[in-house]
């Protein structure tokens, strides 16, 4: 199928997608609305996710995506509309409810405690202790040791603060503190901005392995080139309002650059208008 054509409301229904197994998605938000006053930060956006997918969840600045997905972590639960997990619904107020659920969240300032080390942070205040109450430091590195050597088997400076740490290392170690505890759905965002070529290609690859470990990734990005290289679908929101979601092999950059600036789906895209996009 060429982008040309993609029915319009065939392109929102492909977010109705089920799960490979023939389950219920991972995550369905349906109808999430979020005001701030009068202004309509979320109006009625629909997305899914599954497991071992990457959903790209991108759009201008003040699109609403973040406002979206602070949903889902409950750093802003919705005003109106339902979370479900795996077909249950999900009843999530804060950040703690959301980790029930298997939702963390990596942020793009990352979060990390600078002045200590990877397994620090990794445990920051869910450290491991003894029978009598004191620091289990053995099994805090031992499992430290064992995370990062699943995700990046290269990270060699587990004694070092982490604010003498690369950035894609940093990105190792915040990756790490999610999935250790179990996490299912992760949002990412921004996660190769300020980064070299390098340590793109470093977090890509993780993500990489994130996919292929079944966790699903809500991504969010500016960089046409992440979500290109990493969705398997694509979410374009613009003023709140969910403009479409494609499949990434069904389309281009510029059908989802016409997205986001035009607030078109792919067959609504004039050739005209097309090529002022190129």
């Amino acid at each position: 199928m060429t982008a040309e054509q993609i029915d319009p409301t065939e392109t929102v229904d492909m977010a109705a997608t089920g799960s490979s197994n023939g389950g219920p998605p991972l995550v369905e938000m349906k109808d999430i609305r979020v005001s701030f006053g009068g202004v309509h930060a979320v109006d009625g956006v629909n997305v899914t996710l599954n497991e071992g997918e990457v959903v790209g969840l991108v759009g201008g600045n003040g699109a609403g995506k973040s406002t979206l997905m602070k949903s889902l972590s409950g750093a802003r639960p919705p005003d109106a509309g339902q979370i479900l997990v795996k077909g249950e619904q999900a009843h999530i107020t804060n950040p703690r409810d959301a980790k029930l659920y298997g939702i963390e969240t990596i942020y793009q300032t990352l979060a990390l405690a600078d002045n200590v080390d990877a397994a620090a942070n990794i445990f920051l205040g869910r450290e491991i202790v003894t029978r009598f109450g004191s620091l289990d430091d053995a099994a805090i590195e031992a499992a430290t040791r064992e995370v990062m050597g699943r995700l990046n088997p290269r990270f060699q400076n587990f004694k070092s603060p982490v604010n003498s740490l690369s950035g894609g290392q940093r990105q190792s170690v915040a990756i790490a503190r999610a999935v250790h505890f179990n996490a299912k759905i992760l949002v990412m965002d921004e996660p190769t901005a300020a980064l070299g070529p390098a340590e793109t290609t470093q977090v890509r690859e993780l993500v990489k392995q994130l996919k292929d470990e079944g966790i699903g990734i809500f991504l969010i990005s500016h960089d046409i080139h992440d979500v290109f290289d990493l969705s398997d679908r694509i979410s374009v929101m613009l003023q709140g309002r969910l403009v479409g979601t494609v499949n990434m092999a069904d389309v281009t950059p510029v059908d989802v650059l016409g997205m986001i600036i035009m607030g078109k789906t792919p067959g609504e895209i004039r050739e005209t208008e097309r090529a002022t996009l190129h």
